[in-house]
């Protein structure tokens, strides 16, 4: 198949709803990890520290999508992530969001022009989608993290 002829695919949405009635503390190592040259050990950890509060801001606005498609790789964004999504931050040039888009949804990097709005894919294999007043569009939600499998 040739480049031009790639048709942007579905992003299926699982939507998972965060549980924020409980909290998730996990212990945090005090001075963090080294990814240079190893660092003394230190035999204490810090208070624990809890991931609903660090990852959620807006609980009545946040929930997480599964990524499912590969046209973000090249934003370190790739099947199987999951990310928190945040539907009160207003969207910004630049921002990743989740897009409604002619009745399917999409994940792309957002363009805000004079005039236009472009969805950006990161992966050349895509076309940029310009988004006009014939569509029918809305963003969903701005991308706050990505939680990946390594």
């Amino acid at each position: 198949m040739q480049e031009e002829d790639m048709q942007e695919e579905e992003l299926r949405l699982e939507i998972i709803t965060p549980d924020t009635s409980t909290q998730a503390d996990v212990p945090l190592a005090a001075s963090g990890v080294s990814a240079g040259f190893p660092s003394p050990a230190e035999d204490f950890l810090e208070p624990s520290i809890d991931l609903n509060r660090t990852l959620i801001r807006n609980a009545a606005s946040t929930f997480f999508v599964r990524v499912s498609g590969d046209s973000m790789k090249d934003d370190r964004i790739d099947d199987g992530d999951l990310l928190v999504v945040d539907k009160s931050i207003e969207p910004y040039d630049g921002c990743v969001a989740v897009c409604f888009l002619d009745g399917e949804f999409t994940l792309k990097r957002v363009r805000m022009g004079r005039d236009r709005l472009t969805l950006m894919p990161a992966n050349p294999r895509y076309r940029p989608i310009e988004v006009s007043r014939d569509n029918d569009f809305a963003i969903w939600g701005v991308v706050t993290y990505a939680i990946k499998k390594i």
